[in-house]
C-alpha cells in the first residue's frame, strides 16, 4: 500500500504531467505501478508523452521526492486522495483535468449533499462583507447541511470563511501552494480553527513554491469541487471571475450578487448577470430557487409512474440517461447530459412528482 502510494504521489509531481495525461498513462499502461516500469519506447507511443516527458517518468528522482513526501504526510496527519480512489471527491472526479492527487488537512466530508463556493474580489467592500454574512447566516437558519468553499484568500474568500465559522457551518480553503504553510500568513488563526470544522485542501505537495499561477491553478478544484459557485464581489477582471468561467465549463451553475452601475468592485458581477454568464442572486431564495433547494418543499407521495411516458428535452435525456446507467448522482447526471445543476435539479423535481424517478439517499437518483 505503502509503494502504491509512492508512486501515485510520483505521478503528481512530473511537471508536464498534468490531470488529462496521467489519466491516459495509467489508462495505457494498465495502473499506476506501470508508468514506471513501462519502457521508454512504450512509453513514447502514448499519445501526449514526447520525449522530454518519456525522460521525466524514467527519472528515479520523483520517486525520491515522493517517499519523503509520504514522511510529512504521515508527521502531519494529512489525508491523500487519488483520483481512482473511491473516496475521491466525486463532484470533482467528474472534471477532466481534476488533479491526479489532493491532499487534506482537518475535519469534514466532500460528498455533503449540498457544496457551494463563495468567491470575490481581494478588495471586499462591506456591502459584500455583509452579504457573504448574511448568505450564510441563513443557511445556518435553515438548517441547511452544506459545505462552503473558498480559498481563504484576502477580501470575499476569507469573509466566506469567517462567516461559516460564526454560523458552525463546515467550510474548507484550497490552497495554491502545499500545506506546509499558509499564505496570506495573516490568515493562520481562521486556518486553524476551520481545521476543527472544515479544513484546507491542496494538490501541491510540501515545500511548493507560492507562485501567482498556482493561484489560478487551484481554482479549478474551488469550482470543481461544489454544486453551484457565487461569485459576491468582483472587478472587471480577477481570479472570482476564472473560477465563475472554470465552473460553467463544468456545467456548474454561476450565481453573480448585483452591485451598482459604475461600482468598481461590482464590475465584474454585474457584467456576467448582463451576459447571462451566471444567475442573479439577491438572497438565499435565489439559490433554493434555481437550486430546487426549497425547505418547504416535502417529498411527493409515491405516484404510479404512466405506462406510456411522453418526455421530452431535458425529461428524455435524463430518463434515458438513467435508464442506461442505473443509479446517478445529480453531478453525474449533470455531466452525462451536459446540463447546469439547477436545470438538473427542478427537472428531477418534476419527474420525482410524476412519479417517474426516485430519490434515492445521498442525491443520487434511478427510474422508478
Amino acid at each position: 500500500m505503502q509503494q502504491n502510494l509512492i508512486h501515485k504521489i510520483a505521478l503528481s509531481m512530473i511537471p508536464g504531467i498534468g490531470g488529462v495525461l496521467a489519466r491516459n498513462l495509467v489508462s495505457y499502461t494498465g495502473s499506476i505501478e506501470a508508468v514506471f516500469s513501462e519502457s521508454k519506447k512504450n512509453l513514447l507511443k502514448i499519445p501526449g508523452i514526447g520525449e522530454v516527458n518519456a525522460a521525466r517518468i524514467k527519472n528515479n528522482d520523483y520517486l525520491v521526492k515522493a517517499e519523503k513526501e509520504i514522511q510529512y504526510i504521515n508527521d502531519h496527519q494529512i489525508k491523500v486522495y487519488f483520483y481512482t480512489d473511491t473516496d475521491y471527491p466525486r463532484r470533482l472526479a467528474g472534471c477532466h483535468d481534476a488533479p491526479v492527487v489532493l491532499y487534506a488537512k482537518g475535519d469534514f466530508h466532500f460528498d455533503m449533499d449540498r457544496v457551494v463556493s463563495i468567491v470575490g474580489t481581494r478588495n471586499a467592500t462591506n456591502y459584500g462583507k455583509e452579504f457573504c454574512d448574511e448568505l450564510v447566516s441563513e443557511m445556518a437558519a435553515r438548517n441547511y447541511h452544506v459545505l462552503i468553499v473558498s480559498g481563504l484568500a484576502y477580501g470575499i474568500d476569507v469573509q466566506a470563511h469567517k462567516s461559516s465559522l460564526k454560523n458552525s457551518i463546515p467550510t474548507i480553503g484550497v490552497l495554491g501552494h502545499g500545506l506546509d504553510k499558509l499564505y496570506p500568513s495573516m490568515h493562520r488563526e481562521t486556518a486553524e480553527k476551520m481545521l476543527k470544522n472544515g479544513g484546507l485542501v491542496s494538490d501541491f505537495p510540501s515545500g511548493s513554491k507560492i507562485d501567482p499561477q498556482n493561484f489560478l491553478q487551484r481554482n479549478r478544484i474551488i469550482a470543481g469541487l461544489a454544486d453551484a459557485t457565487i461569485v459576491v464581489e468582483s472587478g472587471s477582471k480577477g481570479g472570482a471571475l476564472v473560477t465563475a468561467d472554470i465552473a460553467s465549463s463544468y456545467n456548474r451553475d454561476v450565481f453573480a450578487v448585483p452591485g451598482k452601475v459604475g461600482d468598481t468592485y461590482s464590475k465584474g458581477c454585474n457584467k456576467l448577470i448582463k451576459n447571462n454568464g451566471a444567475a442573479l442572486m439577491e438572497s438565499l431564495d435565489d439559490l433554493e430557487y434555481i437550486m430546487g433547494w426549497e425547505s418547504g418543499k416535502t417529498k411527493p407521495d409515491a405516484v404510479q409512474a404512466s405506462l406510456f411516458l411522453d418526455l421530452k428535452g431535458k425529461e428524455l435525456e435524463i430518463y434515458n440517461a438513467l435508464k442506461e446507467k442505473g443509479e446517478l448522482f445529480i453531478d453525474q447526471i449533470c455531466s452525462v447530459v451536459n446540463l447546469p445543476m439547477g436545470q438538473v435539479s427542478s427537472t428531477l423535481l418534476e419527474m420525482e412528482f410524476e412519479g417517474i424517478v426516485a430519490a434515492l439517499p445521498g442525491k443520487m437518483y434511478r427510474i422508478k
